[in-house]
């Protein structure tokens, strides 16, 4: 059973991205506030979950939350700052799109650039601990590999719909092939 909250604080945000580890595109991060009594069926970290059963809960999330937002950092901008300060953009820009000010952020994994105004608390394996943060992690997720399967219809080779651009065996001989894509991380090791 998840825990509604780490503060008490009822505009608690939990925060986690998606995307880290990948050879392509964009990493994506969420932020999200639930309202203290929600406790959909199936939420928990998005990796223990189906790709239907995900879906199922994103949309619950969107209409339920108090508050949420999505937001990516692109390739050239992991490029130039590295994957980690990368995540920690996304995750300030979803913070700065949230419709209510959070009064405390609660972040997946032990480190944050910590925001200007409000104060954070990192949790290591958050995602399986607390209903803020597996909601961040759905959210995070879903609308990634939504933008990856976006990214394929125009990329065909790289199997991106189906390995939204993690280092799988196909991906790496596309890469090999067709070279790399102004889409793929070039300060990763793609081969």
């Amino acid at each position: 059973m998840l825990i509604a909250s780490h503060t008490g604080q009822p505009l608690e945000a939990g925060l986690d991205e998606a995307g880290r580890g990948c050879l392509a595109g964009p990493v994506y991060a969420a932020a999200v506030i639930l309202p203290p009594d929600f406790t959909p069926q199936f939420l928990n970290d998005s990796k223990q979950l189906t790709a239907k059963r995900r879906e199922a809960v994103r949309t619950e999330i969107c209409r339920e939350a108090v508050a949420w937002a999505v937001a990516e950092a692109s390739p050239d901008e992991i490029a130039t700052i590295n994957i980690a300060q990368a995540s920690y953009l996304a995750m300030h820009r979803a913070v700065a799109q949230l419709a209510v000010t959070p009064t405390h952020l609660l972040v997946d994994g032990n480190r944050f650039r910590a925001h200007a105004t409000l104060p954070h608390t990192c949790i290591i394996g958050g995602d399986g601990l607390y209903r803020n943060i597996a909601a961040a992690s759905v959210l995070a997720k879903t609308f990634r590999d939504e933008r990856m399967r976006e990214l394929a219809a125009a990329y065909p080779h790289y199997g991106w719909e189906q390995n939204a651009g993690y280092p799988t065996a196909l991906h790496r001989a596309a890469i090999r092939e067709f070279g790399p894509t102004e889409h793929h991380r070039m300060g990763f090791q793609l081969l």
